[in-house]
């Protein structure tokens, strides 16, 4: 029998057909919505071969696979048993209150945009190096020897993104609810038109804002995540309604200008200005208490950071961490929250190393490599968290530990999108900041698996 397979009937047998009203998965996780979870054997279904863990969350019983497995594992049962194959969104919208379905779609049209983002941070990381003068020295170089063609390749890879991200985001909306994407994108970039006073040169007093019926100020919403965001949403639900009453010989142009027009015209007279000042107000508030004294913001997030993935809401950090990159080309929020991988991955290894049945202990590696490549969950919920309190307080207390040292240091990255391993890309830009990230994440890692080993012995 094939080995997926297997595992399908293993969980099939335990959960019972008859208890199972749909199925869908994520990335590591086999999602089922059942009738009566009381029925569940947690125990039963943690042994069966490659289960990580269980746990069971907004009406869903979720098992934890890992990447891959879970695929093959979720095709295996609905090729062999008429289930309804429900979308992840169908279910969440069915098991979800209206906070967490909001906040679930809000890092949908993100987590697209993520790649471009860890991209472009790579760039910027190789730009500071290529023009870093200790770099150019110890090659026999100076900043006057690099050509102009090398800087200008340099500008394009690494400025690009950040440029046009509005456009970005109001694509990625269309596309999340339900709109035509590249009209979306059009929009997106009407509101970054050169036409328009660039957004950064009116606050540095190098441009000055068109006015326009005397009183409002017309100008370009570079790094203006929000503004994006709602006329994005805003332009999507007008499409739909029109598409509904427009007759068919006229939809296919006069659905996409009246579309264009009005979601423009909104952005840039009634939405942009009261909603990029509320925007940049709480950036400095972000500001604000990262930089609070003796640390106390990077101990706070550092903190909170695992619980909110614990409950599903670490999805809201990526819209402040893409404002805080759009607007001051850095991101010290995920700084601060970064050691949460480290701690995580430390104390899933030492559990997994303490552990005396071979199945466990091969679970546990496996989830600590997971997570050292940026997926939690196996580790988290697979290990961690079924291994009960001191496991927990030792992987938070060190998370918010390292939040603290790193806010002291005022180290933070050019990007987002890349955990534990992979994270020092992020601080290349400069010695100083790739040297202590490494140090502090190194530090934590160290400090968790002590501690773990310390005071769990079994």
């Amino acid at each position: 029998m094939d080995a997926n397979l297997k595992i399908a009937e293993a969980i099939l047998e335990i959960i019972g057909k008859e208890n199972i009203i749909s199925v869908t998965h994520c990335a590591t996780r086999l999602r089922l919505q059942v009738n009566n979870r009381e029925l569940i054997d947690d125990t039963a279904i943690s042994e069966i071969d490659q289960v990580k863990g269980v746990f069971y969350t907004a009406g869903q019983y979720q098992i934890i696979l890992g990447t891959g497995i879970v695929n093959r594992v979720y095709r295996a049962l609905i090729e062999k048993y008429s289930f309804n194959e429900s979308t992840k969104s169908e279910m969440e919208k069915n098991s979800s209150n209206i906070i967490q379905r909001a906040i679930k779609n809000v890092a949908d049209i993100f987590v697209p945009i993520i790649p471009i983002i860890g991209a472009t941070g790579l760039f910027l990381g190789l730009k500071g190096v290529l023009l870093n003068s200790v770099v150019l020295k110890a090659m026999g170089l100076s900043n006057d020897m690099i050509p102009q063609w090398l800087l200008t390749m340099n500008t394009v890879l690494a400025d690009t993104a950040f440029a046009f991200l509005t456009a970005f985001i109001c694509w990625s909306t269309f596309k999340k609810m339900g709109g035509m994407p590249i009209i979306g994108f059009l929009i997106g970039l009407m509101l970054v038109s050169p036409a328009l006073p660039n957004a950064y040169g009116v606050a540095s007093g190098d441009a000055q804002p068109i006015l326009a019926f005397g009183k409002i100020a017309l100008v370009g919403y570079q790094g203006s995540i929000l503004t994006a965001l709602i006329t994005g949403a805003i332009g999507a639900t007008l499409e739909k309604r029109l598409r509904k009453i427009m007759p068919n010989s006229m939809d296919l142009i006069f659905t996409p200008f009246l579309v264009i027009a009005i979601s423009v015209v909104i952005a840039l007279f009634l939405l942009g200005p009261v909603v990029h000042s509320f925007e940049k107000g709480a950036i400095n508030i972000i500001e604000i208490f990262l930089k609070l004294p003796l640390g106390i913001g990077g101990l706070l997030l550092g903190f909170l950071y695992p619980i909110c993935v614990m409950t599903g809401m670490h999805h809201v950090f990526i819209m402040v961490e893409t404002s805080l990159l759009a607007t001051t080309g850095f991101n010290p929020l995920i700084t601060v929250c970064a050691m949460y991988g480290f701690s995580n991955a430390a104390v899933c290894l030492a559990l997994g190393l303490n552990y005396r049945k071979s199945s466990q202990k091969t679970a546990a590696i496996s989830a600590t490599s997971t997570q050292l490549l940026g997926v939690s969950e196996p580790a988290l919920f697979g290990v961690v968290m079924r291994q009960g309190t001191k496991a927990i307080i030792i992987m938070i207390a060190s998370s918010a530990l390292g939040g603290m040292i790193l806010s002291l240091l005022k180290v933070q990255a050019n990007s987002y999108g890349l955990a534990v391993l992979l994270s020092p890309l992020m601080y290349m830009y400069n010695p100083y900041q790739l040297v202590a990230y490494l140090s502090t994440g190194i530090f934590i890692f160290l400090l968790a698996f002590i501690l773990t080993k310390f005071f769990i012995k079994d």
